[in-house]
């Protein structure tokens, strides 16, 4: 498989690292979409089963370790493509959580583990990046590979107020020929994601939406079918 790389992973530096650890601690708003975000993560383990072996790829900044490790003989394989979010993560997560983790460097198009080696993999904030749909088919293909039985993913699905805004934004640049020639979020119809789910062998276990009718973010249980 050619290997695929994504132009706005090059920006995760030693600095670009630190600031993705802080930023979900700073202000009121953040800090209560952080609990929201962690509330859905534990909600969507619940649903998958509360798997015993988890790839937490990509971990970033290890944000949702404490959550992996609430379930105590739970193994966590936390891997990310850039080696400066690992490092991060190992020294700021709390050290009796970074013992208890294996931590890996590896890309989600391409992970070098064996067929079915995974009981869940949980991908959180990487698929809104993704706006190329056949890449997006590489990667659901390799975690179709890798996985076992579930795969955990968010991403911005459309259908709610955020998202409509968006659009009108995004109009109303492109008509002052603001439009950036860069674009690295995106957010995607239901209709399309949901199709892909199915084209690469999921059916879909649960919906969990950040906020209903309201917020983009969306995060999906998807199942292995043989």
């Amino acid at each position: 498989m050619k290997s695929i790389k994504l132009k706005f992973s090059e920006k995760y530096d030693d600095e670009h690292a630190q600031h993705y650890l802080h930023k979900h601690r700073h202000g009121l708003a953040r800090r209560l979409s952080n609990w929201r975000d962690m509330q859905l993560a534990r909600k969507a383990l619940e649903i998958a089963g509360e798997p015993g072996l988890v790839l937490d790829l990509p971990c970033g900044a290890g944000r949702f370790w404490p959550v992996l490790a609430e379930k105590q003989n739970r193994v966590i394989i936390a891997a990310d493509n850039s080696e400066s979010m690992l490092r991060t993560a190992a020294k700021a997560q709390p050290m009796d959580i970074v013992e208890r983790i294996e931590l890996r460097q590896m890309s989600a198009f391409d992970t070098g583990l064996a067929d079915n080696t995974i009981d869940t993999i949980f991908c959180m904030r990487l698929l809104h990046h993704i706006g190329d749909a056949e890449h997006r088919r590489a990667l659901l293909s390799e975690f179709h590979r890798v996985t076992r039985e579930t795969v955990i993913i968010s991403l911005w699905v459309d259908g709610n107020f955020k998202a409509w805004r968006r659009k009108r934004q995004e109009q109303k640049r492109k008509a002052q020929n603001k439009v950036q020639a860069y674009q690295n979020r995106f957010v995607l119809p239901e209709k399309t994601i949901e199709a892909e789910f199915a084209q690469a062998g999921f059916s879909i276990q649960a919906r969990l939406d950040f906020l209903p009718l309201y917020a983009m973010w969306r995060v999906y249980v998807l199942r292995k079918q043989s």
